[in-house]
């Protein structure tokens, strides 16, 4: 075996005589930050060197010289891939034959297999198995049984920089910024938005939700891909008709159909906040209502058929249905309510 390595620290890596100092510390009684602090190191440093060997001899009290030689060894290149063990990769291809995922046989295995490192992969390393060049140790054709079917990974994030909130709608101002006022619905103006999708994501229609009174606006936006200038355009058109006192907020997702929330705002007077990644509840009543308009609309249709004729007259039959949230009035009895003047209390003066 390989002398241990006994280097001072290397800014990135703890080293042996560190891990000697984690042991001390840890018999005379010191918490993982304490010992950071003397390290100085992170405290998530020392708790992370803790974790692992907990993972690696569970029940044992922490050593250094052991601690240093499982580093070394998980620093070791090439590193053996896991799924080149015979019976572990018989195991991940039946499970993958019975639709579990690559996470679901991962905890699996930890489970049945406790005490036996060569049958417990990573999720990550199933993938790798599945979709990595030279690491294709499982059948390409089981790509089929993931819940995507894709023979292709896609990466969750984009390298081209549109993945930066900041890069896809600049300046754009976030619901926890919006009017206390709009989450409990007791001032009516305040409206969410989305799109619906047609097939294949080429056609598309606009919906709007008044979060008080649920009432929905549909927007015709012609053609095969999303076009920011005309979804401003529809919003702007629609909203206008509206008095002040009922275009209060506008509340969106972070789909780049929005990037020209500042001209919207401008010439809408209508201020735009925009909802955390992932986070669809946050415009519930338009989730909501998106639901029940694809019962007219449903997804693998073409939606670019419909006219603005057709989406008013969907508009008007689902703001003409009883909601039991309005006590079973209809969105458009509701928002008639608040279009009427008010009327005069109090009994008339006769003469």
């Amino acid at each position: 075996m390989p002398p241990l390595e006994t280097s001072e620290p290397s800014g990135r890596f703890l080293s042996l005589s560190e891990r000697e100092e984690i042991a001390v510390g840890l018999a005379a009684g010191q918490s993982a930050r304490q010992i950071a602090r003397q390290l100085g190191r992170a405290s998530t440093t020392v708790s992370r060197e803790l974790g692992l060997w907990e993972r690696a001899h569970p029940g044992r009290p922490y050593r250094a010289v052991p601690a240093q030689t499982d580093a070394e060894a998980r620093g070791a290149r090439p590193k053996p891939f896991k799924l080149a063990h015979e019976p572990l990769r018989e195991r991940v291809q039946a499970d993958l034959e019975r639709k579990y995922s690559p996470r679901q046989i991962a905890m699996r295995l930890a489970i049945e297999f406790p005490d036996e490192p060569a049958m417990r992969p990573s999720h990550e390393a199933i993938y790798q198995a599945l979709y990595v060049q030279g690491r294709g140790l499982l059948r390409r054709e089981l790509t089929a049984c993931l819940r995507t079917g894709r023979a292709i990974r896609r990466p969750r994030h984009r390298v081209d920089g549109r993945s930066d909130p900041d890069r896809r709608i600049p300046g754009k101002i976030m619901i926890s910024e919006r009017p206390a006022e709009v989450a409990d619905r007791a001032v009516p103006g305040h409206w969410e938005g989305d799109l619906i999708a047609g097939a294949a994501n080429k056609s598309f229609i606009g919906t709007l939700v008044e979060r008080t009174t649920r009432f929905c606006l549909l927007l015709h936006l012609p053609g095969r891909k999303i076009d920011p200038l005309a979804l401003q355009e529809a919003i702007v058109t629609a909203m206008g008709q509206l008095p002040k006192h009922l275009r209060l907020s506008l509340t969106w997702d972070q789909g780049l159909e929005m990037r020209r929330h500042a001209e919207i705002t401008l010439a809408a007077d209508l201020p735009i906040y925009f909802c955390d990644p992932h986070s669809p509840w946050q415009r519930g009543s338009n989730e909501n209502t998106n639901g029940l308009l694809r019962q007219y609309f449903p997804k693998s249709t073409d939606l670019a058929v419909h006219t603005p004729t057709d989406l008013a007259a969907v508009a008007a039959e689902l703001n003409g249905r009883p909601r039991q949230t309005l006590g079973w009035r209809t969105p458009a009895e509701a928002l008639n309510h608040l279009l009427s003047p008010p009327q005069p209390t109090g009994d008339a003066t006769t003469t």
